[in-house]
């Protein structure tokens, strides 16, 4: 069993975040849902695929950071994923570096503030 079961990255504002994650990752979000007054839009997600389920999560206990846990997404590749970070506003932090496993992680910051990993491998 893999550990991590879900991760919610928090946001300033949920419809800038869909917009930047949709750009960058290629991804369409479902419908905005609310739980415990918080609002979430959720990464697309098959049971019994391989990974954790994650939404965009925007309310009072939600505050973007630098610093603390990175989430790190899977990308295809790490060069194109990075160029579309920097033209959907978001930085790069830490630029693509070979792994262990033949692959490649890279760190951008979102565009509310987060710091996110993104491999390829």
């Amino acid at each position: 069993m893999n550990l991590i079961a879900h991760v919610e990255i928090p946001v300033s504002d949920l419809e800038r975040a869909m917009c930047f994650y949709g750009a960058v990752f290629s991804v369409a979000f479902g419908e905005i849902v609310t739980i415990h007054e918080n609002r979430m839009a959720f990464f697309p997600f098959q049971a019994g695929e391989d990974g954790a389920s994650g939404a965009l999560a925007e309310g009072p206990v939600y505050v973007p950071s630098l610093e603390g846990a990175i989430p790190y997404l899977n990308v295809d590749d790490i060069d194109a994923a990075l160029a579309r970070a920097v033209e959907a506003g978001g930085k790069v932090l830490f630029a693509k570096t070979p792994i262990g496993t033949g692959g490649f992680v890279a760190e951008i910051g979102d565009s509310e503030g987060n710091r996110i990993a993104v491999q390829a491998i």
